[in-house]
């Protein structure tokens, strides 16, 4: 007989075996010896989305809407082949701007906007309590089930128990204070936990084990096979309507599986659990390749046998006394099976388990970082300012929103959860999450949203979904007025909560879904289209929506911050929200990274920079990361390159031409921009001169016209809009020249003087080209030119620096678009391995460079001091740069080429074992 003592005894030891799995994970991943860097595991991890509502709950919703149960799965299966295209591009987003939660990543896409993510994350804690809910009455019903065994006996007819005797309240304690050890130890930058990821993985193999014995045991043990229950069922005209589509009056028809299908879809994306494995957990973005037919295949193992247990439930109880959602449970209980009851048992615990101790996880870390940091910090009497350590203080608010979260589930189960099915409840939460869809896929798709516009839509969407749905279930279980669902707020009917404005003949789920994202992605897009996105939204914008193209940029973001800072600034800053060990250990890893022994000799670069910040976004999130660091550093203006880039791609160009009366704003935003850029200029024309006496001439002439041009508009406001749209035209192009030739000499400089930073790596060449290419190819069409490649697959590795090498590949691409003929260009980039290396070529279809040109490409430039007055034109400071680079790691770089026959320039690098790449024979002046 299982007595209260061996379930309970047998439910610690396997939240034990949890806990030890996910502290063995902890440790080899601070080992740096990770235990999920498989994409097996990572596949795995995803099925967190199958809960108590698959493991129990489908078998209800099967044995009431018959197939009806299969668009929760058919959702997540179909999006899923799309993942590779819409998650792989949410991913890359979040790594590339150090997200750490859905509320995270919207408010970074609305301009870092701390209101938004405290939005977000109101509307999630109250989305998904009703979820929590569900596994906690789930885990309850079934405890009570398992107490009365052998007997079968309902939850709902036991007898009434008071607070102090509900086992749901210390299920939920218990789950409470697992889940603080689970995941709020410690901080952790990255906000990932790999220990709790194996875990999760590990959950997802018992339960799926666990469903499949039960499943076979019915069929199989019971029934003699799926054809002898399909079989009896045929005979019960009740049973038979339940392998059909016909609507059988719960939602089975066609009309909600296209709601329940969109819900599902977005749901397995937008949960905060779902965001937190899928996107923050994700240590390699191609393990995204084996989950996309993997994690369906999990979906469709899970639920072969649903519909069978429904049916062999339904004709094993006839009378209709034991609930549905239970039969998984039930039928082994009614067969004397004790030893696979409790397995089935320890399989529901497992669903519950894991999605809310990931649920609650990804919950308090938006409490505390989009909701209550923000706030804390800005409360002077809270005095934060002159705590030396706040780490504590960080995880004791995880920690307590872990407590708060879960007690907020048990008060909704006792308030509202008998009115719902396990299925119903969760409905009611990915109604809630879907919210989020048009802000986030609008976000990553559409620069034109603003952040008016995403918290109009997120407003108008939650709200009507409280409206339609969250208050619909506390009036069947009478915490409301019935004449609310049936006359309407104030007695108009049009108000009907379940009949909003006369719509009728849609079940409920499908009723409020269709109003609230009616209303959400309204909203969104008229606000968003009637206002005007500030420069930080518009630099988000870019950044999300271009991501692929920006790859490469995004990466090294730190390069576009330039100011002053401190290390003693920012190390304490650091070890006040990480603890002052942590950081300082973080610091010590950092500089030890590049090749330094001490923290006392890291320099406060825009580098380390950037990683305090990324430090700290694990602890606060990105929006106010980015607050706190400028705390403590003075961030110069954006130089005239960024500002020119803003103004050509973003927002404000297109206003100009969409809304005349924003002309005024408009104006003015650009002269206080040109100011600061024209105040740029004159320390940039000071540099100059420090620099390179011999290429005065290269810099004037884009300085003068920026300089002529910005004084026409700032000294003349009765300049029309057109006329300044062109004028600004004018000035990006001269910018982006001259910033090209400042860093060129920049570089150059820091490659003569040895102080130029190498970073050497195992890289796959064709990558490179392949990534250079993409982040020129808007130039290509912008200048019609077709480009072919000719790239070798499963090439030998080489050492080297990959950025110094895009450096070379993007200068060839650039001179090779200049050079190549002006009507029908033509550039083929070509990839091959030869003895002892690989070798690169660029070649033009252009008018070719005499042999007397090309000794001078290379050698009037071998040092900076050169004279460059015969210089062929255009060839700039690119070509001596690239080629200091490829001699440095033991290669060639030169030019073959006749007038009129186009020019071919190459390049060779020697395989990663060191071996120097063989050139073919060619006129040895490359050589010093």
């Amino acid at each position: 007989m299982l007595q209260g003592w061996v379930i309970i005894s047998v439910s610690f030891a396997y939240l034990g075996v949890l806990f030890a799995i996910a502290y063995y994970g902890d440790k080899r991943a601070d080992a740096g010896r990770s235990i999920i860097a498989n994409p097996a595991i990572y596949a795995l991890s995803l099925a967190v989305y199958c809960t108590t509502w698959t493991f129990y709950g489908s078998v209800g919703r099967a044995a009431s809407a018959g197939i009806g149960f299969l668009p929760i799965y058919l959702g997540p299966t179909l999006i899923a082949g799309l993942w590779w295209f819409v998650m792989l591009k949410i991913i890359r987003i979040s790594k590339a701007n150090h997200i750490t939660s859905i509320a995270d990543f919207v408010a970074s896409r609305y301009g870092k906007s701390q209101l938004l993510g405290g939005m977000v994350t109101v509307i999630a804690v109250i989305g998904v309590v009703p979820y929590i809910s569900l596994q906690l009455k789930a885990v309850s019903n079934s405890f009570t089930i398992l107490l009365h065994y052998p007997d079968i006996v309902m939850p709902t007819k036991a007898t009434a128990q008071a607070l102090w005797q509900d086992s749901a309240l210390y299920i939920a304690m218990i789950l409470a204070a697992f889940t603080v050890l689970f995941g709020t130890r410690h901080l952790d930058a990255t906000e990932r936990h790999e220990g709790m990821v194996a875990a999760i993985a590990f959950e997802s193999v018992v339960k799926l084990l666990a469903f499949l014995a039960v499943g076979l045991f019915v069929t199989f043990g019971i029934f003699d096979g799926m054809g002898d229950i399909f079989q009896r069922a045929e005979l019960v005209p009740k049973l038979k309507a339940l392998m059909t589509v016909a609507d059988t009056g719960s939602g089975s028809g066609y009309g909600s599986w296209w709601s329940l299908t969109i819900l599902s879809m977005l749901s397995v994306m937008l949960l905060p659990r779902q965001f937190q494995i899928t996107v923050v957990e994700n240590v390699n973005e191609q393990h995204l390749r084996k989950a996309v037919w993997l994690f369906p295949l999990y979906l469709l193992l899970i639920n072969i046998f649903v519909l069978p247990i429904a049916l062999a439930g339904m004709l094993h109880f006839p009378a209709g006394h034991v609930d549905a959602d239970t039969f998984v449970l039930t039928l082994p209980m009614a067969q004397r099976h004790e030893a696979l009851t409790l397995f089935v048992f320890i399989g529901g615990l497992s669903a519950a388990t894991g999605m809310v101790i990931v649920e609650t996880i990804a919950l308090s870390t938006m409490i505390c970082n989009d909701l209550v940091m923000p706030l804390a910090l800005r409360m002077k009497a809270l005095r934060l300012n002159e705590r030396q350590d706040l780490s504590g203080l960080l995880l004791g608010i995880r920690r307590w929103a872990i407590v708060a979260i879960l007690l907020l589930g048990y008060i909704y189960f006792r308030a509202a959860g008998e009115a719902y099915a396990l299925v119903g409840i969760g409905l009611i939460s990915f109604a809630a999450v879907a919210q989020f869809a048009p802000a986030i896929f609008g976000g990553i798709y559409w620069k034109g949203g603003t952040r008016h516009g995403a918290m109009a839509g997120l407003l108008g969407g939650f709200a009507v979904w409280g409206y339609t749905l969250l208050l619909p279930s506390f009036a069947k279980s009478g915490w409301l007025p019935s004449s609310f669902l049936n006359e309407g707020l104030f007695g108009l009917e049009l108000l009907r909560p379940q009949q909003l404005f006369g719509l009728s003949g849609l079940d409920e789920i499908s009723h409020s879904l269709f109003w609230s994202l009616l209303a959400n992605i309204g909203f969104y897009l008229g606000v968003s289209l009637a206002g005007r996105a500030t420069v930080e939204e518009t630099r988000q914008a870019t950044a999300f929506v271009d991501v692929f193209r920006h790859t490469v940029s995004l990466a090294g973001g730190s390069r576009l911050w330039r100011g002053s800072a401190q290390v003693q600034d920012l190390l304490p800053l650091i070890g006040r929200f990480l603890g002052p060990v942590r950081a300082q250990e973080a610091f010590l890893s950092y500089a030890r990274a590049r090749g330094l022994s001490s923290v006392a000799q890291l320099k406060a670069d825009a580098d380390l920079v950037h990683y305090a910040e990324t430090l700290l976004a694990g602890a606060l999130g990105s929006a106010s990361a980015r607050a706190m660091v400028a705390s403590v550093v003075q961030e110069e203006p954006l130089g005239i390159d960024e500002v020119m880039n803003i103004l050509d791609e973003a927002s404000q160009v297109r206003a100009y031409s969409r809304e005349l009366e924003l002309k005024s704003q408009e104006l003015e935003a650009a002269t206080a921009e040109l100011r600061a850029a024209n105040e740029r200029m004159k320390e940039l024309d000071r540099m100059k001169d420090d620099f390179m006496s011999t290429v005065t001439h290269e810099l004037r002439t884009p300085l003068t016209s920026i300089r002529a041009f910005s004084e026409i508009l700032l000294d003349d406001p009765r300049i029309g809009l057109d006329e300044r749209k062109k004028f600004l035209g004018i000035i990006v192009k001269e910018a982006e020249r001259l910033t090209r030739l400042i860093n060129q000499v920049l570089d150059m400089a820091k490659i003569e003087s040895g102080n130029a930073e190498w970073h050497t790596s195992e890289l796959d060449l064709r990558e490179v080209i392949e990534e250079s290419v993409a982040a020129t190819y808007s130039t290509f069409n912008d200048r019609h030119v077709t480009l072919t490649q000719d790239l070798a697959s499963h090439t030998p590795r080489i050492l080297a620096d990959r950025d110094r090498l895009i450096q070379v590949m993007l200068n060839l691409l650039s001179n090779a678009v200049k050079f190549c003929d002006p009507t029908r260009g033509r550039i083929h980039v070509s990839l091959r391995q030869e003895p002892g290396g690989l070798r690169v070529d660029v070649r033009d279809n252009g008018s070719g460079i005499s042999a007397a040109n090309q000794k001078i490409i290379f050698e009037r430039f071998r040092q900076v001091g050169n004279t460059m007055t015969d210089k062929p034109q255009g060839s700039g400071l690119g070509l001596p740069i690239s080629r200091h680079i490829i001699e440095r790691f033991g290669g060639r770089l030169w030019v073959q080429s006749e007038p009129g026959s186009g020019a071919t320039f190459s390049f060779t690098l020697p395989f990663k074992e060191g071996t120097r790449a063989a050139a073919p024979q060619q006129p040895d002046w490359t050589d010093s």
